[in-house]
């Protein structure tokens, strides 16, 4: 799988094919990383909301985070102002804790059994 939108379907099949879920290429890395950078989009859109003063989103940063399940570059929202502290993965961290990517696997699936019934 690359660096693109999780796609169930095309995980059900590279694991059947034997592919790894975790590590450099693992199934779950595109998952994580997509899930990561909604949480921080999130989080910029309520910062934006409560913040007093006029601010705006003003592009992204790319960084490189090391993960349980794989290396991924992570785009990260910035504002204007720059007051915007991410809490998800903060500023100038680069490894995420294996509680956090369970968290977000255990949201994702959540969802998802949402979606089910």
């Amino acid at each position: 799988m690359t660096d693109k939108d999780f796609n169930f379907e095309d995980a059900l099949s590279a694991l059947q094919s034997g592919q790894a879920l975790t590590g450099k290429d693992g199934i779950l890395t595109p998952l994580i990383k997509q899930l990561t950078e909604a949480a921080l989009a999130a989080e910029l859109d309520n910062h934006l909301a409560d913040e007093g003063v006029i601010n705006r989103r003003n592009g992204r940063s790319k960084k490189t985070i090391k993960a349980p399940s794989g290396n991924f570059e992570l785009s990260t929202p910035r504002d204007r102002s720059g007051s915007f502290e991410p809490q998800l993965v903060k500023k100038h961290q680069t490894h995420m804790s294996d509680e956090i990517e369970r968290k977000i696997l255990s949201m994702y699936a959540l969802q998802r059994l949402r979606l089910v019934l």
